[in-house]
């Protein structure tokens, strides 16, 4: 490596001559800007080639942006529109409510007038349901109470179900005691808009029902006078309506 520290440029002169040290001058200058031109053109290929790609990129990612935006859009659109549609449909369930609390009052007045035994002092059985389940004779029931006068107190009593029908050929009645473990607790109420009150029983195997029998009392008490209603229900129309109302 001596031989290199001792090459310099007067040297070269020397020996090449100075034509000939110009010529290698000149062709060292040559092959620097030909690398340079080449190094140079290499890394301007390669920027334009980024700079499509980056294009290209930017491109697809302005596209699903647009496309984004318009689903937004469009979403937006349609939650408007199932907004007013659902205050709509609120409304219109605001009046029927309305109509069906005027046609209750209404009907509370005629049956007070017309029928005064079907109704305790504005409270009256408003449906008696029974559906069947998979057991033999076995038999779910639901009474609905409603009290159709606007009233602070509360309606408080019990109900009794008797069912009649047919036993070994002979008329029979059977309360609902003789078909079921339910207590008079059990079948009590206490409200002041309206109350479900439901139940089991189970029919002997002989025994055809024919009729449901409700009743509902009303013990006297403090805020409140004694009253009774009796409905009497046909057992398969019973059964039928609530299939029909049943999911």
């Amino acid at each position: 490596m001596n031989w290199l520290a001792k090459i310099n440029l007067s040297t070269v002169v020397l020996r090449l001559g100075t034509f000939r040290s110009a010529i290698l001058l000149l062709a060292i200058v040559a092959i620097s800007l030909f690398c340079g031109y080449r190094l140079g053109n290499f890394y301007h290929s390669y920027q334009i080639e980024m700079l499509a790609q980056q294009k290209n990129r930017l491109d697809f990612i302005y596209q699903q942006l647009v496309e984004k935006t318009q689903r937004i859009n469009t979403l937006d659109v349609e939650l408007e529109v199932e907004r007013m549609a659902n205050q709509r449909s609120q409304q219109m369930l605001k009046s029927i409510e309305q109509e069906h609390f005027e046609v209750k009052k209404e009907l509370a007045f005629y049956e007070k007038v017309m029928a005064p035994e079907k109704a305790a002092n504005g409270l009256v059985i408003d449906n008696v349901n029974l559906t069947k389940t998979e057991s033999s004779a076995h038999y779910r029931f639901q009474v609905v109470l409603v009290q159709q006068l606007l009233r602070k107190r509360y309606a408080k009593g019990y109900i009794e179900i008797t069912i009649a029908g047919s036993l070994n050929g002979k008329p029979s009645s059977m309360p609902l005691s003789e078909l079921s473990l339910l207590t008079q607790k059990d079948l009590s109420f206490s409200f002041q808009y309206f109350q479900v009150v439901s139940g089991s029983l189970t029919l002997p195997e002989d025994f055809i029902p024919e009729t449901i029998n409700v009743s509902v009392i009303l013990p006297k008490g403090k805020w409140q006078k004694y009253n009774r209603i009796d409905q009497s229900y046909p057992w398969l129309t019973s059964v039928e309506n609530n299939s029909q109302s049943a999911p």
